[in-house]
């Protein structure tokens, strides 16, 4: 039987408590699949800060309420309404979400995040930098931001720039969704455990079992998974992707004879001609980067950039709120979207995000 004992953070949507060894953090909006707003990640840090007092904790875990998935991203029609705004509260959001992103991935003591069912956006800026990034089969996966007039964020250009290849790139321009199986070959989870075997693995963790064991065990129950991408596909997303100008990357697509290739020529051309190529040019300059946290600041700028471009209000109009699908983009052809544009999404912030390093 459950010892838990309830810590006030001054939410419902977030919710806290210790069980034995185990500080547990479960966010709790299932009707939005756990989307995340300023409260939400205030009271994770509030949650996280107790957990480090307490020397009774050694470990956290992170999930999510409800059956569709551990968190769907952003609160991103709160964000299109600060866009429509001031943008104040967008820029806010987003300094304390990345803040929040990076103090995960350095967190003192390790941090167990279980991706179970919907995992996109923000939800991939909370588990994907925790020291143990588990995915079950239920896993739905992506970084779709291209496809509302955005870029991706909360780390995700880091973490999708590190695997050797180009399948991190190709995620990023066409948003594809995965499962359990590429999540890990992306860089996006570290290991897959049944579903079933959750609540075993929560138990060994609240009685003092060290993280590398209690997954170890958790991982050995029978689960089917389902197939990943199969080596002929990442052959050819490699060479299609391996190009610096996205014209480049979709007449490669265009002149393969593969059928996945020709799908993701139709989503990059979807997306918003000035998202795919701010979204290259973070992914490459990415590579680059000393750490996550200079990931994180680039992003903010870019993030905050896209308050005043028209795109990224019409994405979240066609996609979420009217719900039509028919995005119209400015300027609509990738042609049109030159250096000096794709610049001005990499200018100073005013003011910039700069994040503490151990």
């Amino acid at each position: 039987m459950s010892t838990a004992t309830t810590i006030d953070i001054g939410t419902e949507e977030v919710l806290a408590r210790r069980d034995g060894a185990l500080g547990r953090i479960t966010l709790n909006r299932p009707r939005a699949i756990n989307a995340l707003t300023l409260e939400m990640v205030r009271a994770i840090e509030t949650a996280l800060d107790g957990f480090l007092a307490d020397d009774a904790v050694r470990a956290v875990l992170l999930d999510g309420a409800g059956e569709r998935g551990f968190c769907a991203g952003g609160d991103i029609v709160g964000l299109r309404d600060s866009a429509l705004g001031d943008g104040s509260a967008a820029r806010a959001f987003w300094a304390e979400e990345y803040h929040l992103n990076a103090r995960i991935a350095r967190f003192a003591k390790p941090v167990v995040a279980v991706m179970d069912g919907i995992v996109m956006g923000g939800g991939i800026g909370l588990a994907g930098h925790a020291a143990h990034r588990l995915a079950t089969e239920r896993l739905v996966s992506a970084m779709p931001e291209v496809g509302i007039g955005f870029a991706p964020d909360v780390g995700g250009t880091w973490l999708l720039s590190r695997p050797a290849g180009e399948l991190g790139t190709h995620l990023a321009l066409t948003g594809e969704r995965l499962g359990a199986r590429d999540a890990v070959a992306a860089g996006l989870a570290d290991r897959v455990v049944a579903a079933a075997a959750v609540e075993a693995l929560i138990a060994d963790l609240a009685a003092g079992t060290a993280p590398e064991a209690a997954i170890d065990r958790a991982a050995a129950v029978p689960v089917e998974i389902p197939d990943g991408r199969p080596p002929a596909d990442l052959a050819w997303i490699d060479a299609a992707y391996a190009h610096d100008e996205v014209e480049a990357i979709l007449a490669d697509l265009d002149a393969r004879p593969e059928e996945g290739a020709a799908k993701a020529a139709t989503a990059l051309r979807r997306g918003s001609p000035t998202s795919l190529k701010v979204t290259l040019r973070a992914l490459r300059d990415a590579r680059a980067l000393p750490d996550l946290e200079s990931a994180l600041e680039r992003e903010y700028r870019i993030s905050t950039a896209f308050l005043d471009h028209p795109d990224f209000v019409e994405g979240i109009r066609a996609q979420v709120v009217d719900k039509d699908r028919s995005p119209t983009w400015t300027p609509p052809r990738l042609a049109d979207v030159g250096p000096a544009a794709v610049a001005r999404f990499l200018a100073p912030a005013d003011p910039d995000l700069e994040l503490p390093r151990a």
